[in-house]
C-alpha cells in the first residue's frame, strides 16, 4: 500500500546544510587564505631586495612587468640602418635565450653558506702568510729546473763529442751493408750505375773523417761542479720555503704565471725596467725573501749564462762533423731513391702492359671459347632424330619449292663453308693466345726482377734510416755486419732486414 508524503514548500535555497555551519566553513578557508598569502609575501619579501617589494594597491603582473623591465636587452640602432640587442650593463647573469639579465642578488639575511664563508675568511688569513713564500718556492723550483736542464745538456754535450767516433764507425759499417744487400739484386740489375759510385765516395769521405776526428772531453768538468753546488742550494732553499705552503693545493707554475715577471718563469732573461707584474722584494732576513734565496738565484742566473757560452763553444767542432756526415749519408740516400723511383717508373710501366696485355688475352679467350660454341650452335645436334622440323630439309615447305627444276636450296652447303670458316678462325685465335702468354711471361719476368731491385734498394734505404739512428750503438751494427754473409745468407736474416 503507497505511502503518502506530505507536500514539501517550494523555495529558492535547496541547500540541506544550516547557513551557519557553512559560514564557519567559509571564514576559515578565508583566514587560511590571507594567512597563506601573508606568510608567502613576507617569505619573499625576506630573500629579495628591498626595491622589490610588491606593492598592495599594484596588480601582480604590473609590478613584475617594471620589475623586470631593466633586464632585457636594449635594441641599439647601427650605422647602415640595422639593429642590434645588446645586454644592459652592470653585474649579473646573461641570459641569451629569454635576451634577459637579472642583477646579482643581494639578500638581506644570512645565506646557507654563511659557515663556509666565515672559514673561507680565515683560510684567507693565512693563505695571505703562505704567498711569498710560495712564490719563492716557485722562483727556486724554476731556477732549479733550469740548472737541472743546464746540467743534462752538458752531460749530453760530453757523451755526443765522446760518441762521434762511434759514429763515423757504425756509418762505415752501414755502408759495407748496403754494398752487400745490393749484391742481391738479380743479374739484370747490377750493372754499375751512380748508386754504386756514391757508395764508394761514401767510403771515403767516412775514412777521412775517421782519421780527423780529435775531441777534448776536459773543459765543462769545473762547470759541472759548480752547477752541481749551485742546485744544491737552491735544492735547500726551495725546501726550507715549502714548509710554509705544503698544504696549499696549487701548481708552482701558475704561481708564476699570475706573477706576470717573464724573468721570473726564465731565469737567463734579463729584467726589463718597466715592470708589468710583481717587483722583486727586498730580501729580508725574516720575511719570505731571504738574503740566502737572493744569493742562490743570483749564482744561478750567473752560471745559466757562462754555461750557455761553454755549450756554444763546446758544440762547434762536434756540429761541423755531424752536418758533414749527415750530409753524405742524405746524399747517398738521395741517389738510391733517384734510382728506386727510376726502377718504380719502368715497374709501372712494366705493370700496365701487363694489365692491357691480361685484358686482352682475357677477352681473346672468352672470345675463342664463344667461337666453339657458336661452331657447336651451327653443326647442330649429332642424331637426326634431334632436329627441328624447321630444319629438316624434307620439309613441306622444301618439298614445295623443289618442285620445280634448279630450284635447290644451298642451306647445307652455305653451312659448311662457314663452320670451316669458323674453325680457321678459331686456331688463328688459339695461335695468338700462344704469343700473348708467352710474351706475358717474358714481362712477368722483367717485372718481377724490377720489384726485386726496388725492395732491395728500399730495404738498403731503410736500413740505413735505421741504422745510423743514435739509438743503435757501433756494437750492434758490428754484429749486424759479422753474423752472416750475403751469398749464404740465414733463414732470418731477410727478416731481418726487410722488418
Amino acid at each position: 500500500m503507497p505511502v503518502l508524503i506530505p507536500p514539501v514548500e517550494h523555495s529558492q535555497d535547496t541547500r540541506v546544510g544550516h547557513p551557519a555551519w557553512r559560514e564557519a566553513t567559509r571564514a576559515l578557508a578565508e583566514e587560511a587564505h590571507q594567512l597563506t598569502d601573508r606568510c608567502g609575501q613576507e617569505a619573499v619579501t625576506m630573500w629579495q631586495p628591498n626595491k622589490s617589494v610588491r606593492d598592495p594597491h599594484v596588480a601582480h603582473h604590473l609590478c613584475r612587468a617594471a620589475y623586470i623591465l631593466p633586464w632585457r636587452f636594449r635594441v641599439e640602432m647601427l650605422k647602415g640602418g640595422s639593429t642590434m640587442e645588446k645586454p644592459p650593463p652592470g653585474e649579473g647573469v646573461t641570459l641569451w635565450k629569454s635576451k634577459m639579465k637579472p642583477p646579482a642578488w643581494h639578500a638581506r639575511l644570512p645565506l646557507p653558506m654563511h659557515r663556509d664563508a666565515r672559514a673561507l675568511q680565515t683560510a684567507e688569513v693565512v693563505q695571505a702568510h703562505a704567498r711569498g713564500a710560495r712564490l719563492t718556492a716557485a722562483r727556486l723550483g724554476r731556477a732549479q729546473h733550469q740548472i737541472n736542464g743546464q746540467l743534462r745538456l752538458l752531460q749530453r754535450q760530453r757523451e755526443a763529442t765522446d760518441r762521434r767516433l762511434s759514429e763515423v764507425r757504425k756509418a762505415l759499417l752501414i755502408n759495407q751493408q748496403s754494398v752487400k744487400l745490393r749484391s742481391y739484386r738479380p743479374k739484370s740489375e747490377t750493372i754499375s750505375d751512380k748508386a754504386d759510385s756514391m757508395l764508394t765516395w761514401e767510403k771515403e769521405e767516412l775514412k777521412s773523417m775517421k782519421r780527423k776526428m780529435e775531441t777534448d772531453m776536459e773543459k765543462s768538468e769545473a762547470l759541472l761542479k759548480t752547477l752541481a753546488s749551485c742546485r744544491d742550494a737552491l735544492v735547500f732553499c726551495c725546501k726550507e720555503r715549502l714548509q710554509a705552503v705544503e698544504l696549499m693545493n696549487q701548481p708552482l707554475d701558475k704561481v708564476l704565471e699570475q706573477a706576470g715577471r717573464h724573468s721570473w718563469v726564465n731565469i737567463s732573461r734579463v729584467p726589463t725596467p718597466r715592470t708589468q707584474g710583481l717587483k722583486t722584494p727586498p730580501p729580508d732576513p725574516v720575511g719570505t725573501y731571504t738574503p740566502e734565496c737572493a744569493t742562490a738565484l743570483y749564482e744561478a742566473k750567473r752560471l745559466l749564462m757562462e754555461s750557455k757560452d761553454t755549450l756554444l763553444d763546446m758544440a762547434k767542432n762536434e756540429e761541423d762533423i755531424r752536418e758533414q756526415q749527415q750530409q753524405i749519408s742524405d746524399r747517398v740516400c738521395a741517389s738510391l731513391a733517384q734510382k728506386m723511383r727510376e726502377t718504380l717508373e719502368l715497374k709501372d710501366r712494366l705493370n700496365m702492359t701487363l694489365g692491357l696485355m691480361r685484358g686482352t688475352i682475357h677477352r681473346c679467350t672468352k672470345f675463342n671459347q664463344e667461337m666453339y660454341i657458336t661452331r657447336g650452335l651451327i653443326k647442330g645436334p649429332l642424331s637426326k632424330s634431334h632436329l627441328e622440323t624447321r630444319e629438316k630439309l624434307d620439309r613441306p615447305l622444301v618439298r614445295m619449292y623443289q618442285r620445280h627444276v634448279g630450284t635447290q636450296l644451298p642451306e647445307a652447303a652455305r653451312l659448311a663453308q662457314g663452320t670451316d670458316k669458323l674453325q680457321r678462325h678459331i686456331s688463328h685465335v688459339e695461335k695468338n693466345l700462344d704469343e700473348l702468354l708467352s710474351m706475358r711471361k717474358k714481362l712477368t719476368w722483367s717485372f718481377n726482377c724490377k720489384k726485386i731491385g726496388h725492395d732491395v734498394d728500399y730495404s738498403v734505404v731503410r736500413l740505413r734510416l735505421r741504422q745510423r739512428h743514435p739509438h743503435v750503438c757501433y756494437e750492434q751494427a758490428q754484429r749486424l755486419v759479422n753474423d752472416w754473409d750475403p751469398r749464404t745468407p740465414p733463414p732470418w736474416s731477410n727478416t731481418a732486414i726487410t722488418k
